[in-house]
């Protein structure tokens, strides 16, 4: 198993992902790690009827995810691993998963957060979050589309959030 893109995206399964991160990493399979939507079957149902049948589609919960990762299930696959949040992303090195870059998509601002770019919106957790993730030896840059130029996300928050 080979995760081609690790990345952070608040809608998770969407256009975005499906008509251009999807073909860009050549990803044959998604898979959703939140605890949340994992319990959530409307939510489950709406992204499998999302996705195309030649993508599988796996969405659990992040110790689910954890060992589905780490077993023999998805040896020959082409994994886009998504997660909701930063949190997401450090329980999951935290289980041990692997991955070697995180990529910031959408994180969608709310009470407390500080916009950073039109898709990125962060507040102190998230910023002490991604840096653990990073001290784990994880690459972390902003990039919405495949289109864009990939930013390290340390020029994100130096330049300020507004």
């Amino acid at each position: 198993m080979s995760i081609v893109l690790a990345r952070i995206d608040s809608r998770l399964v969407h256009g975005q992902v499906l008509e251009a991160w999807v073909p860009y990493v050549n990803a044959d399979c998604i898979v959703v790690a939140n605890d949340e939507v994992a319990g959530t079957s409307f939510q489950c149902m709406v992204m499998q009827a999302a996705v195309p049948s030649s993508v599988k589609l796996i969405i659990g919960t992040l110790e689910e995810t954890a060992h589905i990762l780490s077993s023999a299930e998805l040896l020959k696959k082409r994994v886009l691993l998504l997660f909701a949040s930063s949190e997401d992303a450090l329980k999951a090195r935290q289980l041990g998963v692997s991955f070697p870059k995180l990529n910031l998509g959408n994180m969608h601002s709310s009470e407390g957060k500080d916009r950073y770019t039109c898709t990125i919106a962060l507040d102190q957790e998230d910023i002490e979050t991604l840096r653990q993730v990073e001290d784990q030896g994880v690459t972390i840059v902003s990039q919405c589309i495949p289109a864009d130029r990939e930013q390290n996300w340390h020029k994100l928050v130096r330049s300020g959030g507004r």
